[in-house]
């Protein structure tokens, strides 16, 4: 078991506006026995880590101590710091978006902060993210097929049964899908609806060829590549916008922690 550190957890644990699941299970594709649990937090760090010395970025639990792959039911949770998730969130990390969509029986914790922020989800997203959605996916591939740091998989047990490494083909296509839902309508519907879910099911489970998979990315990357230049989107996010709420969020924070003035 692994903390970030003492503190960090109880800044963490003090400080969250929002909490909920973001791995496979969010997704709908699942795998009987293969799935840890990943969640992701966003927190409000106390006024000392922000205009002091100090500082906090974010705080990392995982139930397998450091270098032990996590496995069936073990939990990775990630928390940011409000301020770094928003930049990252700005600038499209499909991960860090997540928590924008995911349906209310995933949310662990909310407060009425977390959920403004979940209601912000158009004044966030922009065409940027289809950017990082290419990026991201082409990442999955090059590790797939050993082009990153000359490894095919930290998985080989996958390659031995189903002689790729099935993960990441599902995360590969799966960014696709996600990536182009995004960039054409403004949201990621969660859990994944048929048919994809279905067929990143069997691509999971050794029912699909790397070839197949290989063939569905190709796909997806070609209609990312366009709705990059042609997504309805926003060019880039309400920047403006972000950096007045995000004064207003702290402040609003801090004064609820001091009990002066209700959120």
């Amino acid at each position: 078991m692994r903390h970030s550190s003492p503190e960090h957890a109880a800044i963490a644990e003090r400080g969250t506006i929002l909490r909920c699941q973001v791995g496979s299970g969010v997704h709908g594709i699942t795998v009987a026995g293969q799935d840890d649990r990943d969640e992701m937090g966003i927190c409000v760090e106390p006024p000392e880590y922000v205009v002091g010395l100090r500082s906090f970025e974010q705080y990392i639990f995982r139930t397998q101590p450091e270098g032990v792959r996590s496995g069936a039911g073990d939990l990775d949770l990630t928390v940011y710091s409000l301020r770094k998730w928003l930049r990252l969130a700005l600038d499209g990390n499909p991960t860090v978006l997540l928590p924008l969509f995911v349906p209310e029986e995933e949310i662990v914790a909310a407060t009425p902060l977390g959920r403004e922020l979940r209601a912000s989800a158009e004044r966030i997203l922009s065409r940027r993210a289809g950017h990082r959605f290419l990026g991201y996916l082409r990442a999955q591939r090059d590790s797939m097929l050993g082009r990153r740091g000359g490894r095919h998989t930290n998985r080989p047990e996958l390659v031995e049964v189903h002689g790729f490494d099935v993960k990441f083909a599902y995360h590969m296509v799966r960014l696709g899908v996600q990536g182009v839902e995004m960039l054409e309508t403004g949201r990621v519907t969660l859990p994944m609806p048929d048919p994809w879910a279905t067929w990143l099911r069997e691509l999971r489970r050794g029912e699909h060829t790397m070839e197949e998979a290989l063939e569905a990315a190709a796909e997806m990357e070609g209609r990312l590549t366009g709705l990059v230049r042609t997504s309805p989107l926003r060019e880039r996010p309400d920047e403006e916008w972000a950096d007045r709420w995000l004064v207003d969020a702290y402040a609003r924070a801090w004064r609820r922690e001091a009990g002066a003035v209700p959120a």
